[in-house]
């Protein structure tokens, strides 16, 4: 089990060589703050995005799934950052099938997850993508087939380095198997975790964990008053808090909190920079059990 930090490291080495600072940024939010719309003002969600940078955020998930209408995730990166500062880690998803009606399909299988590659790349203008996620779903059982495919893309070069999202240590170890994972992305948070013995496996391998959802409760009523109480403490709000302790769950872990809002992408990559002390962590996690 993973040992809570009390002064987690502000940077991460992803797949070895990619320095990242910890706190990264989601874009899933900048079409639309939900899946479902309406669709948010493009001037505002490119300031978010300028304005993470401006922070020190190098590192970017997306996916070529987030959009609504006309607008797109992976739009928005290329007409706001594009050219690209040379130190920035954009990190893209496959996996889903989503049609242009916004409705979802069947995952998908090596043809659309080889276009969904070069959709990607299309969209970014990038040559390769720093990091690519196989975004499974429930029951998979065809991790090796799919992984493969991205494998081969990989030794092609069009890939950097190679993740998994929505994985368990079973299809960590059989991807590993295919080709080195450099990242693993489960939604996880202090009141929610998906497949926690996966950040352990992360943990001892140096594998990046990354995090969404970290400050969601997914409708599990939340005790208020301990978290208003630490954040007070700190000259915090409980986001920052929430954020603050999921960094430091273990020196892998890489948040990337999503929103639409400039003032949120501020207080969120503030919450790096939170330092929370061992009663502090104590009193989460006994929050959190």
């Amino acid at each position: 089990m993973t040992t809570p930090l009390e002064n987690p490291a502000p940077t991460f080495l992803l797949g070895g060589e990619l320095s990242v600072a910890r706190m990264g940024f989601g874009a899933m939010r900048l079409p639309a703050r939900e899946i479902a719309g309406p669709a948010n003002d493009p001037a505002t969600s490119a300031a978010v995005l300028r304005r993470a940078v401006e922070l020190g955020v190098n590192h970017i998930d997306t996916a070529w799934f987030y959009f609504y209408g006309a607008l797109s995730a992976n739009g928005l990166i290329r007409r706001v950052l594009h050219p690209y500062p040379e130190d920035l880690v954009l990190a893209a998803k496959v996996g889903p099938v989503r049609h242009r009606d916004g409705s979802w399909g069947a995952p998908a299988g090596p043809r659309e997850l080889v276009a969904g590659v070069h959709r990607s790349l299309r969209e970014l203008g990038r040559d390769h993508l720093d990091l690519v996620y196989l975004r499974l779903h429930e029951d998979d059982d065809t991790v090796a087939e799919r992984f493969g495919t991205l494998a081969a893309l990989r030794e092609k070069g069009l890939i950097r380095h190679l993740g998994l999202s929505n994985t368990t240590t079973g299809r960590l170890a059989a991807a590993q198997r295919i080709a080195p994972v450099a990242a693993v992305q489960n939604m996880y948070g202090l009141f929610h975790r998906q497949n926690p013995d996966v950040l352990d496996v992360c943990t001892r391998q140096g594998i990046a964990f990354v995090p969404f959802f970290s400050l969601e409760s997914l409708g599990r009523p939340e005790p208020t008053e301990p978290l208003a109480r630490i954040a007070a403490r700190h000259g915090a709000t409980p986001a920052q808090v929430k954020l603050a302790w999921t960094m430091a769950r273990s020196p892998v872990v890489l948040p990337i909190p999503g929103t639409s809002s400039v003032a949120h992408v501020e207080e969120n990559t503030a919450a790096a920079d939170l330092r929370l002390d061992p009663e502090d962590l104590a009193t989460l996690d006994a929050l959190s059990a």
